[in-house]
């Protein structure tokens, strides 16, 4: 793997810190291109004077990803596949999450066709403080009838933005989806050992990018991307096969780790591209919905822990969805980074002067437990979030991230003035007792400290016991 060390990125560029980034130095901007909150080409003068013009095309060449980035779809909807640097997600972090496309197909009737769109590029949950959405709808091709497979890329589009995938192996099918649906820059699935060469035509024709299908054969599809590279088509997925069970299975999970240790480990370049799994074929091996779904599941699972680029999946109902969601969210959440929220006083429904007020930490997880829990049971409540660097309760107490000093300055800094509250207190988590004695000794014997469950799920059952303090 290529050294990218803010030091060595340094070297690359104009050391000049005049700030047109948007950071004050060329140093932070190294750092910024490690962590891709920024992009080489942000540094104007690096970017648009001549005589950094040597500098420019290798510190570009240094950033790039180990595993080629493609872009799918267009404007704010566009989608960034692969473009990973390491093996696995301890090592630095996992970028770019792999997008989940649900299918639709061109024999559905109309209303059904709308109707499944809609449900697709609607669904939402929030988790973590963030929401969680589905982002792309792959169009297959069941009828062969190129007309059919238009008109359903036509509909799909009136009904949503979403990128598509367009399936099908006919190159004629193909051509008259990409007739419609071309400037929206979709993925086309697939070219395989019959049909490459037309396929070929089409997305140079087009300029999409393309999924290479040669299932369980690494060597024939190493061949076919080192051909289409030779034809000057850049952006490639490769589609190494997914069996939906048994040892089939095993030497699906077994190509897919090949191709990511050859590209992030051995440097092949020829075969260092995004990855597509296809959880869907587990509906095509059994009759039993919820057997296929669970399969499905299963599969996802495994392909998101293992780097597989993209997915194309079936069931859309939440039970089948949000398992995959969360995971996809927590393998692809920043290792290096605990996810918290803004320290500070949050509000939980309508609070009084009489509403309680909670203690927690501001690690993410943690914070909107306690807040699904206190809103759930429909309770009014004050929820003071503590800066921990996003380490929750337990943790942080054994640490000393939190302490009672620290939640003694948190309500300083919020301005907020516990002995104006009809009963001045304070929950504490129930993790944090022994902070008791020593807060009410810096609160000067003006607050109430209340200690609360160990597991925010029993707040309901405490306000009955405890609240308002007697």
């Amino acid at each position: 793997m290529k050294e990218k060390s803010p030091l060595n990125l340094y070297k690359h560029l104009p050391q000049t810190n005049c700030g047109k980034c948007g950071l004050q130095t060329c140093m932070a901007f190294a750092a910024a291109l490690i962590d891709r909150s920024k992009r080489v080409e942000e540094c104007t003068p690096l970017a648009e004077e001549k005589k950094y013009a040597k500098k420019y095309e290798t510190l570009k060449s240094i950033v790039a990803p180990e595993i080629r980035l493609v872009y799918v779809g267009t404007g704010d909807k566009e989608l960034k596949v692969g473009g990973e640097d390491v093996m696995y997600r301890h090592q630095m972090t996992f970028f770019n999450k792999p997008p989940f496309a649900y299918d639709v197909t061109d024999t559905m009737e109309e209303a059904a066709l709308v109707e499944r769109v809609k449900k697709i590029s609607t669904w939402k949950k929030f988790y973590i403080g963030k929401w969680e959405r589905v982002e792309m709808i792959a169009v297959r091709s069941t009828s062969g009838d190129p007309a059919k497979f238009a008109a359903c890329v036509k509909k799909v589009m009136e009904t949503t933005d979403y990128p598509m995938i367009l399936c099908s192996f006919d190159p004629k099918v193909l051509r008259a989806g990409l007739e419609v649906a071309a400037k929206t820059r979709p993925l086309v699935y697939a070219a395989n050992k019959e049909n490459w060469q037309e396929v070929a035509k089409l997305v140079h024709e087009f300029n999409v990018p393309v999924v290479l299908s040669v299932p369980f054969d690494l060597d024939g599809l190493k061949s076919m991307a080192v051909t289409f590279e030779q034809m000057g088509i850049h952006d490639l997925v490769l589609d190494f096969g997914t069996a939906p069970n048994g040892k089939k299975l095993q030497e699906s999970l077994h190509n897919l780790l090949k191709l990511r240790r050859a590209a992030l480990e051995e440097g092949q370049k020829d075969i260092a591209y995004p990855t597509i799994a296809l959880p869907i074929n587990a509906w095509f091996t059994t009759k039993d919905p919820v057997r296929a779904a669970y399969w499905e599941s299963i599969l996802t699972a495994t392909f998101v822990i293992r780097g597989a680029s993209i997915m194309i999946k079936h069931c859309i109902e939440p039970h089948c969805v949000m398992p995959d969601m969360h995971l996809r969210y927590n393998i692809y959440t920043d290792p290096r980074r605990p996810v918290q929220v803004k320290p500070g006083i949050y509000k939980v429904g309508n609070p009084t002067e009489e509403s309680p007020v909670f203690v927690t930490t501001n690690f993410a997880l943690t914070y909107y437990t306690v807040e699904s829990d206190v809103a759930s049971n429909n309770i009014d409540a004050y929820i003071m979030s503590i800066n921990t660097d996003g380490i929750g309760v337990q943790a942080s107490v054994a640490g000393g991230q939190l302490n009672p000093q620290k939640i003694v300055d948190a309500f300083k800094e919020a301005d907020f003035d516990l002995t104006k509250m009809k009963y001045p207190s304070i929950v504490l988590p129930g993790m944090a007792a022994k902070f008791s004695g020593e807060l009410e000794d810096l609160f000067g014997g003006k607050v109430k400290i209340l200690v609360g469950p160990e597991d925010s799920g029993r707040i309901v059952d405490w306000m009955k016991s405890y609240w308002p303090p007697k």
